[in-house]
């Protein structure tokens, strides 16, 4: 039986343990959330900052000076997706099972349903559902079932 040689240095093990431990913490629930585009920048620059501890300052050849990373820099290095585009995706593919659900149960008649009483004053608030509707333009996917699930 022949056994593959790993490498341990420290960068491959962070990595591990960003994708392992921290990812999947700091993520608990997401699909549930409702992102605006504040907490969308934060998420993007908790990641960023994640990032460039793990792979560190990069030396310039021109300047010869040490320099943080750009966030291109930093998706080239890291080619995994990103939070943000984790949660899209992840809370689509919920949207879709619930809307599969029949509407006998508990999760599809919250996500339908009306609510009762008389709305507060200002602009509506942004909803689950909403966010649902802008992920699937963002997509191209407009009309895939999930708008009907909120009409019947």
């Amino acid at each position: 039986m022949k056994y593959q040689k790993v490498e341990y240095n420290s960068k491959n093990i962070k990595i591990e343990i960003y994708r392992t431990i921290i990812f999947h913490v700091f993520l608990y629930g997401y699909e549930t959330w409702l992102l605006t585009w504040r907490e969308d920048c934060r998420l993007r620059e908790f990641e960023n900052r994640v990032l460039r501890r793990i792979f560190g300052p990069k030396r310039d050849e021109v300047k010869g000076v040490w320099r943080k990373l750009h966030n291109v820099e930093l998706n080239d290095l890291y080619c995994s997706p990103n939070f943000v585009r984790m949660i899209k995706t992840r809370r689509m593919i919920w949207a879709s099972h619930v809307a599969r659900m029949g509407e006998r149960r508990g999760v599809y008649r919250v996500l339908v349903r009306k609510s009762e009483g008389k709305r507060p004053l200002g602009r509506p608030r942004r909803r689950w559902e909403d966010n649902i509707k802008m992920d699937l333009q963002e997509v191209g996917c407009e009309g895939h079932g999930l708008d009907r699930a909120g009409s019947g």
